[in-house]
């Protein structure tokens, strides 16, 4: 695994995840845990990951094809390694992605419905936040939608 570019591949990985692909966002974090000691399945995880870049290559975001709203849609799932859970979500506005992250929760949560409650937050937060941005551009929300799988 030495003569792996793994780190330089994450970079890379990181830098399209940033700019333009948030759909990878969560297996993009997953695999950067393991930089400094790499192992042929996380080698493996992000050659799979290169290769779906590659075949949605032509895939785009659309803005302006759904109505002028704000959405949020959040998720979240377990870590085996840490016990903590991953949170998520994408905020989108006329049906195009704004807004997204996925990061570890900060605390352990004692159910995995405390663990989505905590997901549904972060992400209620955000909307608040981009509605709050909207109106000072003018362009004023009365309401938005979160979306939640529970």
């Amino acid at each position: 695994m030495r003569k792996v570019p793994y780190t330089s591949a994450i970079g890379s990985l990181m830098y399209a995840m940033i700019c333009t692909r948030p759909d990878i966002a969560f297996a993009v974090r997953t695999v950067r845990r393991y930089m400094s000691n790499p192992g042929r399945e996380h080698w493996a995880t992000v050659k799979w990951i290169l290769r779906y870049l590659k075949g949605t290559s032509r895939v785009c975001l659309r803005y302006g094809f759904g109505k002028p709203m704000l959405e949020g849609f959040p998720d979240m799932s377990g870590d085996v390694d840490s016990s903590r859970s991953t949170s998520g979500y994408v905020i989108t506005y006329a049906g195009g992605a704004v807004s997204w992250q996925s990061r570890l929760q900060k605390a352990v949560a004692l159910s995995t419905t405390e663990a989505e409650y905590v997901a549904a937050v972060e992400a209620e937060k955000e909307l608040i936040w981009m509605k709050n941005v909207l109106s000072e551009l003018g362009m004023k929300q009365e309401t938005f939608q979160l979306h939640c799988d529970n």
